[in-house]
């Protein structure tokens, strides 16, 4: 009896999907057309692009990464979906790279201090003060130094797309930092950079490579006692609540280079790519002054709800900070390239005051 149920279940079925096979071409004929779910046309077609990043959704990169997510959807009608993974709940700093590599992830949108294990090359954008003004930033990144930079990136199977700023970093410390001489003795935690730990190490500190989202814990537990970063990383994580002073050095850099995986990108038909491009430029732009909005408000944050007390260096010191932290320049020239060097300082001459 059961066999016999279950073929009558089948016959069913079938008469069912007949049924409605004539109904539609009825209708057809006849010159009607039957509603469509527009969201589900070619669903099965869609490309899916994961994007892994490891700060908070309210940072600039968090921001970011959303906006880009949003334009790509509308610039290729729906054909293409980012999907963000915020706060390494994908993949830790130490293992996105990797992740990105064999296209576990197709976006990642790592500091650029992590870059410098893939390529010597990128050291050029960890050296103090190597950018004197936002001006000359941009003029670096958007001209023939960030372009060989990028470049670089192919040797290991990486695209890279674009730089993304989150404006300069200053230093926070549970002791007063007013001359380079106030490094000494301190512990500093710092992303892995040779010319990180360099630059803090030249002047009697010494530095603790660690995570991102492991900072606050640290500086809590004072297995360091101060760090660098930029306001809106120090506002996002609280640091402001384990530290007691904060200097306004905007002594470096700290940006994000975005990439995809390059065996993907190639792979994507060439329409495809110019929406991705056009997306992927037009949230680049926004951001350049999304993250010093942010950062300027941020810091205004800090000082109204927090007992932490701000100094910003005049004129006078940052020219003195300028010419001691430079001073570490020579010792990663043979690894970064001469003419890659003297790229960025006939830039960075134009701008110093």
């Amino acid at each position: 009896m059961r066999a016999y149920g279950g073929y009558l279940v089948l016959i069913g079925i079938g008469v069912l999907v007949a049924v409605y096979i004539a109904f539609q071409s009825f209708f057809t004929s006849f010159g009607f057309d039957l509603p469509i779910d527009e969201e589900q046309v070619g669903m099965e077609d869609q490309i899916v692009i994961k994007f892994s990043h490891v700060v908070a959704e309210n940072t600039p990169k968090g921001l970011a990464a959303s906006r880009f997510a949003a334009l790509v959807d509308e610039y290729t009608d729906h054909r293409v979906k980012i999907e963000v993974y915020p706060n390494q709940s994908l993949y830790s700093d130490r293992e996105e790279i990797e992740a990105l590599q064999e296209n576990k992830v197709q976006m990642i949108a790592p500091t650029t201090s992590k870059i410098t294990n893939i390529s010597e090359k990128w050291m050029l954008l960890d050296l103090p003060y190597i950018f004197p003004t936002d001006a000359a930033l941009k003029e670096a990144l958007n001209g023939e130094v960030g372009e060989e930079l990028l470049n670089h990136l192919a040797e290991v199977n990486i695209e890279g797309l674009a730089f993304w700023s989150n404006n300069f970093k200053q230093m926070t410390s549970n002791e007063p930092i007013r001359r380079p001489e106030d490094l000494s003795g301190k512990n500093f935690r710092i992303m892995p950079s040779p010319v990180l730990e360099s630059q803090f190490e030249h002047f009697g500190a010494s530095t603790s490579k660690l995570e991102f989202n492991d900072t606050f814990k640290s500086l809590e537990i004072k297995k360091t006692d101060s760090q660098e970063n930029t306001i809106s990383n120090i506002y996002s994580k609280k640091l402001y609540d384990v530290q007691k002073y904060l200097t306004i050095s905007d002594h470096g850099y700290l940006g994000y280079v975005v990439m995809m995986n390059q065996s993907f990108w190639e792979d994507l038909p060439p329409d495809i790519q110019q929406q991705i491009t056009r997306a992927m430029d037009d949230t680049t732009s926004w951001l350049w002054d999304k993250a010093k909005e942010m950062n300027q408000a941020q810091l205004q944050a800090i000082e109204e709800k927090s007992t932490i007390e701000v100094y910003t260096l005049s004129d006078k010191e940052r020219k003195l900070w300028m010419k001691e932290m430079t001073s570490i320049y020579p010792e990663f020239e043979p690894v970064i390239g001469k003419d890659l060097m003297e790229k960025m300082e006939r830039i960075r001459e134009k701008y110093i005051e």
